[in-house]
């Protein structure tokens, strides 16, 4: 057995954690993380807008954000587009932000309190639903035996067939690149919402059949007709998810 050669260098791995958390540190780099979890591609124009800071400062939280691993990037010509590095940073988001401290901001309007119900109640994470609807329909699933918790939620059979006859079969073998199971804590339920492939292969069967509609450069997705039908005839839904509180979500510390 060799001796240890204390003169000798060596270099082990580990986690930066804190290297992570200096990233997400910054509120605006933060506020640009969560708009993302739109799932779409921004400009640094159009984040600079959002986040209301002058683009030269977005450029400096872009270029950390993109070297952190946070963000991906692409150009084309002179414009500069950004997105999440992919699914399974968007759900490290909605986790940390299901974790995260409430801080109280003024609502200072109806439009932006109709607004902050909208969101409460249904929006997309990254490419899943979230939201008490997103909630909802991981809980139904689990009641009804769709889901099942071995060390953390799985597909059963009978949730397999029951997406095959929903006519979503690719979304019973598991993906290569992602789990095919997972969930999301949700910030604003604080409960498991549905992701993974599952979750995502859900969702766009939700948009395909007009089940949601997602509002232009937000998150927000409405529930239409069609779906608040949809939902209660496969999974049971109540009222109370599949319309938006009437009242503000009360405040949390």
């Amino acid at each position: 057995m060799k001796r240890w050669d204390a003169d000798q260098e060596s270099v082990a791995e580990t986690p930066d954690l804190a290297a992570l958390a200096a990233l997400l540190a910054d509120r605006t780099r933060a506020a640009i993380c969560m708009a993302l979890l739109d799932g779409g591609t921004w400009t640094a124009g159009e984040l600079a807008e959002y986040a209301a800071v002058a683009p030269s400062t977005t450029t400096e939280h872009l270029n950390l954000l993109v070297s952190g691993g946070l963000l991906a990037e692409e150009r084309q010509g002179r414009r500069r587009y950004v997105r999440l590095a992919g699914p399974e940073t968007a759900e490290t988001l909605e986790n940390l932000a299901g974790l995260a401290p409430y801080r109280q901001v003024p609502i200072r309007s109806l439009a932006e309190a109709n607004h902050r119900r909208a969101l409460h109640h249904a929006r997309t994470c990254y490419d899943h639903i979230a939201g008490a609807l997103g909630v909802a329909i991981a809980e139904a699933m689990t009641e009804r035996g769709l889901l099942a918790r071995d060390y953390g939620l799985v597909l059963t059979a009978a949730g397999a067939d029951w997406l095959a006859a929903l006519g979503i079969p690719d979304a019973a073998p598991p993906a290569a690149h992602r789990a095919h199971v997972r969930t999301c804590l949700d910030w604003t339920v604080r409960r498991q919402h549905l992701s993974g492939a599952v979750g995502a292969a859900l969702y766009r069967h939700a948009l395909e059949r007009d089940w949601v509609v997602k509002a232009v450069a937000t998150r927000i997705l409405t529930l239409t007709a069609a779906g608040r039908a949809a939902f209660r005839a496969q999974l049971g839904l109540p009222d109370e998810a599949l319309f938006p509180s009437l009242a503000l979500p009360a405040p949390r510390t």
